[in-house]
């Protein structure tokens, strides 16, 4: 899975990605709404990294490392998680650094990614959990499609759910595909 966009490519984690990651994960501020909070040590996203891996490997999906195409740097990471007892359904999540905050890139991304959910995968709905305080994370997904679907507990705490529903890519009839 990689997917290259005008400013970015998201592709597999390396080796080599894990310090530049690490820095990021490990960031208070960026981390404030993610999950269960900063990475505390390396070990902690040498785990995350390979549960990335192991999905990608089992269900061709998953987090990919974020990087600008000018400069070949790692700014965060992108993806998508199968929801589970939900066919066709796929959880969209990002986390960027702080000084890649404010160009668009998170957005660019998310289109990416819903658009590769649309047309690799054939995912009928795109879903995605925010913390309600993350207001920056709620206008991306509102700017990819996504509107409020409710609310769930994720990692202790209430989360608000955005939801898009997919429809199939044309056949190259300008027809959806029969089936």
């Amino acid at each position: 899975m990689q997917i290259e966009t005008a400013r970015l490519r998201l592709r597999p984690f390396t080796r080599g990605d894990r310090d530049a990651i690490h820095a990021i994960y490990a960031d208070p501020v960026v981390m404030r709404h993610v999950g269960h909070g900063p990475h505390r040590t390396p070990a902690d996203t040498d785990a995350a990294l390979q549960a990335f891996r192991r999905m990608l490997q089992s269900r061709g999906i998953s987090f990919l490392a974020v990087v600008e195409r000018e400069t070949g740097r790692l700014i965060g990471d992108a993806g998508l998680y199968p929801v589970e007892g939900a066919d066709g359904e796929v959880e969209i999540g990002y986390t960027l650094a702080r000084d890649a905050w404010g160009r668009g890139y998170a957005t660019e991304a998310a289109m990416a990614l819903v658009e590769h959910a649309r047309t690799a995968l054939s995912a009928t709905r795109v879903v995605a959990t925010v913390d309600p305080a993350n207001a920056a994370s709620r206008h991306v997904l509102e700017k990819v499609g996504m509107t409020a679907d409710g609310e769930r507990i994720a990692y202790g705490r209430p989360h608000a759910v955005y939801a898009v529903e997919l429809t199939p890519p044309a056949s190259p009839a300008g027809r959806p595909p029969s089936g």
